[in-house]
């Protein structure tokens, strides 16, 4: 099979994009650069996130006034961190969609006065695309099928003909918002996040209890699993202490059991899907991208079914699952190199902004 040659031509000299991400509670800021020899550098990726207190959830208003009191620091931290002034970038990149409303408007507005304060250019960005081009980036797969798994995404995706194709979905709640309810039903700190604290809990779970298993094709529900687990905090046998231990007992179940049962049938879930959608495309690489492709469970049993198929698990740490501002720099600058720019007055953003919405001008 001939492969297409990619439509993207190397830049005549070096470019520089800044990225600004605020669509939840991180607040990031990261600076790219694409050189003429085809490389990409990451000069800098700055992140503050807008923690409360446990068992309580972020609102979009406070969470948009913790992004307004810390973006200037931010952006200062990154052009420090870059060494670079705002004069030196070519254009300004910002989260356009999906997000919350009231935070993805605080970090629009201060990409338009951005733009017009150093008369740059504004490029409005997909975050989904975003978290799939960084990873492509970092971890050089070259056409995988990607799962992005996140507090407010759950997608299969696969690319073609220029856009990133969702095969299947959540068809209610995403695998992140079902973690983040129950670690606040259990009374888990949202610090540094209440995925990674659900994830280190689920590492002491012995006891694997049953809960509804609802994948539909390549689609999956995860709020019945929600509900289900829930119900096993009203439980006589249930013991809240974050650190009971079992003494023997049999009849008895921690959170720490609750947090392995979710984890594990969740999960499952998700390979099942995913398995589906490489064997439909013909795929033997996998891409986990967002907040809980963190999870080295996760990580673990998908790389179980790609090595029973012959193929790779491809994933990030950190610094580039979790949101931030270069995966903004990174697309937004993909996009500025094919002609793309957001002109001032369309510089808005919007909560629903679908992955396959996204003309992928940048790839063959």
């Amino acid at each position: 099979m001939v492969r297409k040659q990619s439509p993207l031509k190397p830049p005549s000299k070096p470019l520089l994009a800044i990225g600004l991400e605020g669509s939840a509670n991180k607040l990031g800021v990261g600076i790219v650069q694409h050189s003429p020899d085809g490389s990409t550098n990451i000069l800098s990726n700055v992140r503050h996130t807008y923690i409360t207190p446990p068992g309580e959830g972020f609102l979009p208003r406070d969470t948009a006034q913790h992004h307004k009191e810390w973006v200037l620091k931010v952006i200062r931290d990154a052009c420090r961190d870059a060494q670079v002034s705002m004069g030196d970038v070519d254009c300004i990149c910002y989260t356009k969609g999906p997000g919350m409303g009231a935070p993805l408007q605080s970090v629009a507005l201060v990409a338009r006065t951005l733009s017009l304060l150093y008369d740059k250019p504004l490029v409005g960005v997909n975050h989904c695309v975003g978290h799939i081009e960084i990873a492509r980036v970092i971890t050089h797969s070259r056409n995988p099928v990607v799962l992005y798994v996140s507090g407010g995404n759950t997608q299969v995706i696969a690319y073609s003909h220029q856009r990133y194709r969702i095969f299947g979905e959540t068809l209610d709640i995403a695998v992140g918002n079902c973690l983040d309810r129950f670690a606040r039903v259990v009374g888990l700190p949202n610090d540094p996040s209440p995925g990674y604290n659900i994830e280190q809990l689920a590492k002491k779970g012995k006891r694997m209890f049953p809960l509804p298993y609802a994948t539909k094709g390549m689609d999956l529900a995860l709020s019945g699993i929600l509900t289900a687990i829930e119900l096993y905090t009203t439980d006589k046998r249930f013991r809240p202490a974050l650190d009971a231990e079992d003494n023997g007992q049999d009849d008895i179940m921690t959170p720490a059991d609750l947090c392995f049962s979710l984890q594990e049938n969740v999960f499952a879930m998700l390979v099942e899907i995913t398995e589906r959608a490489m064997a439909h495309v013909g795929s033997k690489e996998v891409l986990i991208v967002g907040g809980v492709g963190c999870n080295e469970r996760l990580q673990e049993m998908m790389g179980i079914m790609a090595q029973e198929r012959g193929g790779n698990v491809f994933a990030t740490d950190e610094r580039f699952c979790i949101d931030n501002g270069i995966m903004i720099a990174q697309a937004g600058l993909l996009s500025y190199r094919m002609g793309y720019r957001t002109p001032l007055e369309e510089a808005t953003c919007t909560q629903r902004f679908r992955t396959d919405e996204v003309h992928v001008a940048w790839r063959a």
